[in-house]
């Protein structure tokens, strides 16, 4: 490769870079892995470059990242996975600058909700509709990056959509409704002060915790359901971990999220820990999402 074609084409990855992620991201849920499949990209594209070098780049690079991501989550699932796999916080730097027209907006495709419901996607129907309905890829420029017939990626995404119907049909606030601060902060103080009752108006009936140890720490390894039982499962938690000597407010992924540390923990127990809230219609928490495992913490 000479010079000239080298600079050329870093120049167009630097143009496509965040494109990339936010695309790598969104297909893993992990923001370490989006981190790997980007340089991967680059790398392939400085070793074997597309052969015809007067089209533009972007798209050629767009089918290596995605196919790469559906590699990666086709491995994953093979291994398996301990526990719920919430994804990795990030901060608004990550994908603010990106502009979505899509099905699904830039804050809700981002969404601890919306990046749970695709993991129940195969890595093709994940492919296609995060090209479809969050990139707002045209039909051809899909089934260009992802080798498919026209007709197969219009299947395809009838199918995900229609896997994606429980999640479009759950009544939620938005995710940067400013209610969301104030329930996390509210619930985590009835925690620390056991406030049965209060902790208790704060919550759906239905009420769901997730938690997202990967294998390495304690972790429920299935939702816990039901006022009672989140209940207990938290403040038997806290009783065992002792409070934090940390608790940091923060927004990831669009919406308000505590950091908290412990410097000591007990042994088996995560040292930090990210924690999320999803709210319906009236502000009631539905759900609670806790983020252990470190390789999706990396960046705090």
């Amino acid at each position: 490769m000479t010079a000239t074609a080298a600079a050329s084409l870093t120049e167009a990855f630097r143009q496509s870079e965040r494109h990339l992620w936010g695309l790598c991201y969104r297909m893993t849920g992990c923001a370490a892995d989006a981190d790997d499949l980007v340089q991967e990209t680059f790398a392939r594209a400085v070793e074997r470059p597309p052969r015809d070098g007067a089209r533009p780049l972007r798209p050629w690079l767009v089918k290596v990242a995605v196919n790469l991501s559906r590699d990666l989550l086709r491995r994953r699932r093979r291994r398996g996975y301990v526990g719920p796999y919430l994804a990795a916080p990030v901060e608004p730097t990550a994908y603010e600058s990106e502009s979505t027209a899509g099905r699904y907006d830039l804050l809700e495709s981002v969404s601890l909700a919306f990046l749970l419901a695709l993991e129940e996607l195969t890595p093709q129907k994940r492919a296609v509709l995060l090209l479809r309905d969050v990139f707002d890829y045209t039909v051809q420029e899909t089934a260009e990056a992802l080798d498919m017939s026209e007709a197969n990626v219009k299947t395809t995404l009838h199918r995900a959509r229609r896997q994606m119907a429980d999640y479009e049909a759950e009544q939620r606030l938005a995710v940067g409704d400013p209610r969301h601060g104030a329930a996390l902060q509210a619930m985590f103080g009835c925690l620390a002060a056991r406030d049965h009752d209060g902790f208790a108006a704060l919550v759906a009936a239905d009420l769901r915790a997730l938690s997202d140890g990967a294998g390495v720490f304690h972790a429920a390894l299935r939702p816990i359901v039901g006022v009672e039982k989140v209940w207990r499962f938290f403040t038997s938690l806290m009783d065992k971990r002792g409070m934090p000597d940390r608790i940091e407010a923060r927004v990831f992924n669009g919406a308000p999220a505590l950091v908290i540390e412990w410097l000591d923990p007990p042994a088996g127990f995560a040292g930090c820990n990210v924690t999320w809230l999803d709210l319906d219609e009236e502000g009631r928490v539905t759900t609670i999402y806790s983020q252990l495992a470190p390789r999706k913490l990396h960046r705090l």
